[in-house]
């Protein structure tokens, strides 16, 4: 047997779409020649020529959201408070108070891309999609979904492709014990312009968010913005996704990966 290693994670960068304009991520790249100041601050006298190549070194400044990238969503995220289905909510917890256990465990692939972008997958979807690569949940198990927002990194319609997770789907997840899940979508719901035309028509404020709001009765984290999740076999791997720890955060990134062993 011999160790696979799948990257899940989108880069951090300028270019490319990955979040609304107003959220996007901003990186100042400074290179080895124009840091040399900064070294010579350091050390009084210093010229560039005393340095070899008179090179500085290479650094970068990054102005990020936490939700910027591949991240993991703490329950914080969703709402203040958590677990009102065991009859007693408590304060949600937040990115550096998340079980590290939920953030290594054995993982499962649900495909969702022929499900129309806005569309809300509702247990049925979920149950149907089991039978269909023979999979049983068990506790603690990472679920994944392939949308088609995957395809479309990269784009300048990727914040508004894939489908969405709803409420009903997201509680069938939790009541199962599961407490770590993934997109590859923007967002573990649907994509806001498809659900302010649906609020727009109805009125009905429970469309907003439904599938994070599940986070008040069965506290749970999300991973969003996964790339690559077309290629992992529908069962048989781990992900480790393991969050940067921010005291007090709604979340933090992760270089998310998936793990499995292939035979030779």
């Amino acid at each position: 047997m011999s160790r696979k290693f799948v990257d899940l994670s989108i880069y951090l960068e300028n270019d490319v779409i990955s979040d609304p304009p107003a959220f996007a991520p901003k990186i100042e790249y400074f290179s080895h020649k124009n840091t040399v100041e900064q070294i010579e601050s350091f050390f009084p006298g210093l010229k560039a020529s005393d340095l070899p190549d008179s090179e500085g070194w290479a650094v970068e400044v990054v102005k990020l959201s936490t939700h910027n990238g591949t991240h993991l969503d703490a329950p914080y995220h969703f709402h203040s408070t958590m677990d009102a289905a065991t009859g007693k909510a408590k304060p949600s917890i937040t990115i550096d108070e998340v079980p590290l256990e939920w953030c290594f465990q054995p993982a499962v692939k649900l495909d969702f891309r022929h499900f129309e972008d806005g569309y809300v997958v509702q247990p049925e979807d979920i149950e149907t999609e089991l039978r269909r690569i023979n999979h049983k949940l068990s506790p603690l198990e990472i679920v994944v979904v392939n949308t088609k927002a995957g395809a479309r990194y990269g784009h300048n319609d990727f914040v508004s492709a894939g489908c969405g997770i709803g409420y009903e789907a997201t509680m069938y997840l939790l009541d199962q014990g599961i407490r770590l899940t993934g997109t590859d979508a923007w967002s573990w719901d649907a994509p806001f312009v498809h659900t302010a035309k649906k609020y727009a028509e109805t009125k009905d404020s429970s469309l907003i968010w439904e599938g994070h709001k599940a986070g008040r009765e069965i506290g749970y984290c999300h991973l969003e913005k996964l790339h690559n999740l077309e290629v992992l076999p529908p069962s048989g791997f781990y992900i480790s996704c393991f969050p940067h720890k921010i005291r007090g955060a709604s979340a933090g990134w992760t270089r998310a990966v998936a793990i499995f062993d292939e035979a030779l």
